[in-house]
């Protein structure tokens, strides 16, 4: 068995201050050269003007980084502009705010939701904080605008497989637990949200939310980040990632993963309130007989799927972009050759993917911000405009 890290999706690359110092020095020697002709005051001012710019540039806050294992994933933190107390403040309540979404919603492990799902699993119904109900409430409603197939209600299809484990099996699951689940299928679509109150049409419904909190949790630590008046900042759950402002006035650039090879596929400038996340066969997988088996489990044929090796969306700035770069990336994966027309569907005009065969699709509007790397597999096509997503 083979697995990598989640994480690998996306990161944030670090650019070099001493390519500004370099300019700064740039200007200063033309302006140098302009004075000697003249008298020496003039110079003396100009050079004191010079050291106090240099000095100031020496001076601006460094980022500062922060990082922690949290959701089964690493996750990381960049805070420009501020002095350090202040940045390491602010982090550390984004990371106590990621362990309590972790304890809360881990649904594996005894927590609110593993109680509401064993509530669901007995047939009753069970009251929920007024957080749990509204996201398991927009996530319901995300599965339906993709025609069911990002499904946070397939815990039990999830645990056949094992995919809930950080050390899950090196085999496919027995055909019969397959089948099992197919007579008895059930999902998202299945549950009853009744103000706080939560129950099911089904008792085969199980909750995972591991396809969505991420996301949320992105949305959590902007929030938390500009109350505290932090307005620069990259922030990366397990690759996915939102910018807030910019890295000392230059956008901050991040990476879309190569899902065969080192290093990145591509790389774009991500603005104030993006959001860009990465869904891949590369980040958590088995092989078996020479087969490739990832976590991103089709809901239809309850089997993983095959036919995509990466899928990226980037999320324009709006409420809950963090959220939506999560959980959209989930169904477009799935969907396979038919994604530019589910994109238009669930209203995401910028997306990448990366086919079985390497072949890349991509949508005009990413592509004109993408950048790709010499190690860029096959040929950039760009998709006819979207059709009816038909399943």
């Amino acid at each position: 068995m083979r697995r990598r890290s989640e994480d690998r999706g996306l990161r944030g690359q670090k650019t070099g201050r001493l390519a500004a110092l370099r300019a700064g020095g740039g200007r200063g020697n033309r302006g140098i050269g302009s004075s000697v002709s003249s008298n020496l005051c003039p110079l003396k001012c100009f050079l004191s003007l010079l050291l106090a710019f240099v000095l100031s540039a020496c001076q601006r806050p460094a980022l500062h980084h922060q990082e922690s294992y949290v959701f089964g994933t690493r996750v990381e933190i960049l805070v420009a502009g501020v002095e350090e107390a202040r940045a390491r403040s602010a982090t550390s309540a984004v990371l106590r705010e990621f362990d309590r979404l972790y304890r809360d919603y881990h649904a594996w492990r005894s927590s609110p939701l593993g109680d509401l799902n064993k509530a669901l699993a007995e047939g009753r119904t069970l009251e929920v904080s007024d957080e749990m109900a509204a996201l398991l409430g927009d996530a319901k409603r995300l599965s339906a605008l993709s025609d069911g197939l990002f499904d946070p209600g397939i815990g039990r299809l999830i645990g056949a497989w094992g995919f809930q484990s950080d050390t899950f099996r090196e085999t496919p699951p027995d055909p019969s637990a397959l089948a099992d689940w197919r007579e008895n299928r059930a999902g998202i679509a299945d549950l009853e949200i009744d103000g706080r109150r939560i129950g099911s049409r089904s008792r085969h419904v199980s909750l995972d939310l591991g396809g969505y909190l991420k996301g949320y949790a992105l949305d959590r630590a902007a929030a938390i980040l500009r109350e505290r008046g932090i307005e620069n900042a990259l922030i990366n759950v397990g690759g996915n990632i939102m910018a807030l402002g910019d890295k000392n006035g230059e956008p901050w650039i991040v990476g879309i993963a190569h899902p065969r090879q080192p290093g990145p596929l591509a790389t774009l400038k991500l603005y104030d309130g993006e959001a860009i996340g990465t869904s891949g066969d590369y980040q958590r997988f088995f092989e078996f007989d020479g087969r490739r088996y990832c976590h991103l489990l089709d809901p239809e044929s309850g089997e993983p799927v095959r036919h995509t090796q990466a899928l990226t969306v980037l999320i324009s700035p709006r409420p809950g972009a963090g959220t939506l770069s999560d959980a959209l990336s989930k169904p477009l994966f799935i969907a396979g050759d038919h994604w530019p027309g589910l994109a238009e569907k669930l209203g995401v005009d910028q997306a990448l993917r990366v086919d079985a065969a390497g072949k890349i699709t991509v949508s005009p509007k990413m592509r004109e911000r993408l950048e790709f790397t010499d190690g860029a597999p096959g040929a950039v096509e760009i998709p006819l405009p979207a059709t009816r997503f038909r399943r």
